[in-house]
């Protein structure tokens, strides 16, 4: 990683010169005509941020309590498979990281550490982010597992009944190597995730193997009965699956469109934050992801009413360039912007992080 990167840019241009092809186009790719991860990026473009003056900003105040745990910044890591892809240390580097920068840290289904690993590594709260799979009992033994190891919530990602058709992967013919594994999970599940030929992507034939695409709002109450952790669904990008999620049990909600992965046209997230927001009691948080990648992209999330507000790609670029220390350096960037911006907005609370921060960017002549 260039040492003292001043933006995220900077690092994403580090990790790609330091990654394979195959390697960086898993991470970076989106899927179809990859519309939906360019409008995730787009759509910060749309606000402009409306500062007020004269007012005290000698100490600008980051810190929440989300879910019950205290962080000291609204920021956390949104959960991605196989960290061990771009680091040997892999998700342990990543959950060291949080735990120093005081962000929520959600630990991939797919991770390629053990849970406990992770949770030994950490000092933060840390989520684990479960698919639906057909193997129930897989589910079950994750959740126990979690559990067992301190975990605080559960995030059911619930816009993958089928993967999106990543052209990238299909053109690389992507698999996983054989030295980096799903390693929470019975080898024989993630098989196929290993083998891939010309056309083909084991992503996508791991996915049409094992997840369940019969999933409905009923099955949510299976998984209650699991766990006494709270639920948080992520993957919801309207108000009616919103009103759905609260009327079901959920905890949380996550706006998120898989970081442009699943439905290639489906509403930035950014877009599709404020209805959510307002379909919602107040006491359910609202959390959001996509797109993210300044300390002002994170102040107009917020702005909108996410509770807070998760990153993927950017770890992964520090993680790959700096190991521990690189993923703490972009934690630390979005931070230190986020707080800058504060000062300037006037606004040195969360809670001055209101819609009226926030205004459609005026329209050109």
């Amino acid at each position: 990683m260039p040492v003292g990167a001043l933006t995220l840019a900077g690092i994403e241009r580090a990790a790609r010169a330091e990654l394979t092809r195959e390697i960086w186009d898993f991470i970076a790719g989106g899927s179809g005509d990859e519309r939906t991860l360019a409008a995730n990026r787009e759509a910060f473009s749309h606000y402009a941020l409306r500062p007020r003056t004269m007012v005290d900003v000698t100490t600008c105040e980051p810190a929440l309590t989300l879910l019950g745990s205290p962080l000291g910044t609204p920021l956390g890591i949104a959960p991605m498979a196989y960290h061990r892809l771009v680091d040997p240390d892999g998700e342990t580097a990543t959950a060291r990281a949080a735990g120093r920068a005081g962000a929520l840290f959600v630990a991939g289904m797919f991770a390629s550490r053990t849970l406990e690993e992770i949770a030994e590594a950490s000092t933060g709260p840390l989520w684990l982010q479960l698919y639906w799979l057909r193997e129930r009992e897989a589910l079950t033994a994750l959740v126990e597992r979690a559990e067992a190891s301190g975990f605080r919530a559960l995030v059911l990602t619930v816009d993958a009944p089928r993967i999106g058709r990543r052209l990238r992967d299909l053109r690389n013919g992507f698999a996983i190597p054989p030295d980096v594994r799903a390693v929470n999970l019975d080898p024989a599940l993630m098989s196929a995730s290993h083998r891939a030929a010309d056309g083909s992507s084991g992503i996508a034939e791991h996915a049409r193997r094992q997840f369940d695409p019969s999933l409905t709002w009923a099955d949510l109450a299976w998984l209650r009965r699991r766990t006494r952790l709270p639920i948080v669904l992520k993957g919801i990008l309207t108000a009616e699956d919103a009103r759905l999620a609260v009327e079901h049990g959920a905890d949380a909600v996550l706006v998120s469109n898989h970081g442009g992965r699943q439905l290639d046209g489906a509403i930035p997230a950014l877009a599709a934050l404020p209805e959510v927001v307002d379909a919602v009691p107040a006491t359910v948080p609202v959390l959001l992801d996509g797109g993210v990648r300044t300390g002002a992209d994170l102040a107009t999330a917020l702005a909108l009413g996410a509770r807070a507000v998760l990153v993927g790609r950017p770890v992964l670029w520090g993680l790959a360039t700096g190991g521990e220390a690189g993923v703490l350096r972009v934690l630390d960037l979005l931070r230190d912007e986020l707080e800058h911006t504060m000062a300037l907005l006037g606004r040195p609370r969360l809670a001055d992080l209101d819609r009226t921060a926030v205004t459609p960017w005026p329209a050109r002549a």
